[in-house]
């Protein structure tokens, strides 16, 4: 079974063991990537995610309600067959990390910038090899070739299904270093959330809430969830 079927056909989704990892049975048929490949995934806790979304599903099929099952697809059809090119574009961000471009004014949130980023660029050094150098102002300053070099190496050592959840960490929060944080939880994913939303969060308190930025930003905050949880399915 491939591709997404307009209403539900089938009775019962199961898990079965297969080569290199799990499969997914609806009515005792595998199920299909739209690009028609084995959705095979790496663990039994993320195979019985996906047929749990699958059999929570009730005449017509909603994908917006299956975001493991997307991802999984994504991961097969997208990732796999252009590993190199998604890490190469991963990697970039560690050049223009949001971590390291601070403000030069007000003192306040130069400040707060330093207090909530500085501790990620430590963590960073220690665990990954690769001090980032924060920098002041807006305009594009190069860091290190050779740090950068050591965190692409890491990206690129990343498999198909950690790069998909990657992809959404990273581009979400504009930060390779906090993609990294998330994927191997430094931190509470609430934390580094909000820590990719210093400057937001600044010019609420001096501008108030703009309610259609905030339901932009809570869409977000979801997907990024949803990221770290696959992560988690990854692993289990």
């Amino acid at each position: 079974m491939s591709g997404w079927a307009k209403k539900r056909f089938w009775k019962e989704a199961t898990v079965t063991e297969v080569e290199g990892g799990y499969s997914i049975l609806l009515d005792g048929r595998a199920v299909k990537t739209p690009a028609k490949a084995a959705l095979a995934v790496p663990s039994r806790a993320m195979a019985e995610a996906i047929a749990a979304e699958w059999d929570a599903q009730d005449g017509e099929i909603d994908p917006t309600s299956m975001p493991v099952t997307r991802s999984a697809n994504a991961a097969i059809d997208k990732v796999a067959v252009q590993h190199g090119e998604v890490a190469d574009m991963l990697a970039e961000y560690g050049g223009s990390d949001l971590l390291c471009y601070r403000a030069t004014t007000p003192e306040e949130l130069i400040a707060r910038q330093a207090e909530a980023w500085d501790p990620m660029l430590d963590k960073a050094e220690t665990v990954l090899n690769a001090r980032l150098k924060p920098v002041s102002g807006i305009m594009h300053q190069p860091q290190d070739p050779a740090v950068l070099e050591v965190l692409s190496a890491q990206v690129h050592a990343l498999d198909s299904f950690e790069m998909a959840a990657f992809h959404d960490l990273v581009s979400i929060s504009g930060s390779l270093i906090l993609g990294f944080a998330a994927l191997q939880e430094w931190a509470p994913i609430e934390e580094l959330w909000h820590l990719s939303r210093v400057d937001e969060r600044w010019q609420e308190e001096l501008w108030g809430v703009d309610e259609e930025a905030k339901e932009q930003a809570d869409i977000k905050f979801a997907a990024f969830q949803h990221a770290a949880r696959f992560v988690k399915l990854i692993q289990n």
